[in-house]
């Protein structure tokens, strides 16, 4: 499995708030994929991980897309 994000919240480089689901892959593609949900609205978005981890210009600074800013309790599923 290729370097993946750990589990927990993280802010996108333009302020809004996610939480890692999983990694999965793409059917076709075998490209990593990380599955994570918007907390202003509970919508779920899938990003190639490779995008992920990248780091972006913003106002001419490289910074991650996503920062890691804390874990969260796992919960049971049963």
């Amino acid at each position: 499995m290729p370097t993946e994000p750990q589990p927990g919240r993280y802010r996108h480089y333009k302020g809004g708030l996610y939480t890692v689901i999983c990694l999965g892959r793409h059917s076709e593609t075998e490209e990593w994929l990380v599955t994570y949900r918007a907390e202003a609205n509970g919508t779920f978005w899938v990003r190639p991980l490779a995008m992920w981890i990248e780091a972006v210009l913003h106002e001419g600074i490289a910074v991650p897309r996503f920062a890691f800013i804390g874990s969260y309790p796992i919960k049971s599923c049963g």
